[in-house]
């Protein structure tokens, strides 16, 4: 059999180990030179490919500098937000497996969350409309956490131990006055809280900060934030809590449209930031306590520093697994995790697929029975599902500067 090629591309936003996702396709896909003659990235995602602008991989990181894939963060190819038509008679299906076939493509991974598996989507489909032999594979990446039919995905683990860990310094920061003052910590989430939810690890006792933790999965009710801020001066000086960017109140509208315009993104999100000032304003205004807001911002998304040795280890398998997949003739489909409960209470992690027809546009949030105190807190169960995802520290190589050794595309 005449062998062919493998392409993969990013897309969305970057995490802390997405490069360990394409770490695991390229490596894979590399070992199986009997099959795959070249593997090839897409810089910037389906958009640069549309423009011509790929890389081999064995040219761009020969030898030992593929390895550096797994402690580098961000988007090694590059990433983008190119919605592909919704109708398979665009003509830029075509366009694209002419490309494919010029390359002689059989192979096509994106590494992404929910807009990058309905790439997959689309692509797996009208492959099958025309007969292409060409597998199409996602691979599964989001901080959110927020895809349905796998247990989590690869970027929330790290994602969610910086912010444990973020949180915890912040409320030792906060602790040091006796001043009456609260911090609101604002992190990323728009309609899944998962990632928010992550400060509840930072609790070293019960009762400690962060007292509070607000999710767009519940109403969010402004007076009944005051009250709860005015309950926990009571019995403590310093208050931090953590909100989701996306909180919203019974309306629907987002906290944060009431503290500015707020703009929309090429596929039509609105753009969220905002709450935790707009939070702190209210809070000094209504209380007459000193208050800040901390926002974390791309922090908790692009930290390599606070790498979870188990979300790398899961994203490279995935990526492995992908290509294993696809050599064995599946399409059209995710790589997922399953969890496995040992009798230890330790929990095993292996991957599968899932159809990514029914994962593309839809989005998964936290169970409501995690959610307590009238929206404010989360439960054990969910420490319980996120601490395995936090666990084990990754050493970063250091260049000859003291500063992390990152490899970057030229």
């Amino acid at each position: 059999m005449a062998k062919k090629n493998l392409i993969v591309g990013q897309s969305g936003g970057p995490t802390a180990v997405i490069n360990s996702s394409l770490y695991g396709v390229v490596s894979e896909g590399l070992n199986h030179h009997e099959e795959i003659e070249t593997v090839y990235g897409m810089v910037n995602g389906i958009e640069g490919f549309l423009e011509d602008r790929i890389l081999d991989f064995r040219q761009a990181l020969p030898g030992e500098k593929l390895e550096y894939l797994k402690t580098t963060p961000g988007a090694y190819l590059g990433s983008c937000r190119y919605k592909l038509p919704e109708s398979l008679e665009d003509p830029v299906y075509p366009r694209l497996f002419e490309k494919f076939e010029k390359l002689n493509i059989g192979w096509f991974f994106y590494i992404g969350g929910n807009d990058s598996m309905d790439t997959v989507s689309k692509l797996s489909r009208y492959a099958a409309r025309i007969k292409s032999p060409i597998r199409v594979i996602g691979e599964p990446k989001t901080i959110d956490n927020d895809l349905v039919n796998t247990d989590h995905t690869p970027g929330y683990g790290s994602a969610a131990k910086y912010v444990a860990s973020t949180v915890r310094e912040i409320v030792l920061d906060a602790s040091v006055y006796e001043k009456k003052s609260v911090t609101i910590v604002e992190i990323m989430g728009r309609h899944a809280g998962w990632l928010t939810a992550a400060g509840a690890l930072a609790r070293k006792y019960e009762g400690d900060n962060p007292r509070y933790i607000y999710l767009p999965e519940s109403n969010f009710d402004t007076e009944s934030f005051l009250k709860d801020i005015e309950s926990a001066l009571e019995k403590d000086c310093c208050v931090v809590v953590c909100v989701s960017e996306g909180i919203h109140d019974a309306s629907g509208t987002f906290i944060c449209e009431y503290d500015s315009a707020v703009g929309t993104d090429t596929f039509g999100h609105k753009m969220l930031a905002g709450c935790g000032k707009y939070l702190e304003n209210l809070v000094r205004s209504r209380l007459g306590v000193k208050a800040r807001s901390v926002e974390l911002n791309v922090s908790q998304r692009c930290s390599a520093s606070l790498m979870s040795a188990a979300d790398q280890r899961e994203a490279v398998s995935a990526g492995k697994f992908g290509v294993q997949a696809a050599l064995k003739g599946e399409t059209g489909k995710m790589v997922s995790f399953i969890r496995h409960t040992e009798p230890d209470s330790s929990c095993r992690i292996e991957c599968g697929l899932e159809d990514v027809n029914v994962i593309c546009n839809e989005e998964k949030t936290i169970p409501s029975e995690w959610i307590i105190r009238n929206g404010s807190d989360v439960s054990e169960e969910f420490i319980k599902y996120a601490l395995p995802l936090i666990q084990g520290q990754v050493e970063v190589p250091l260049g000859k500067d003291g500063l992390p050794a990152f490899v970057y595309r030229k």
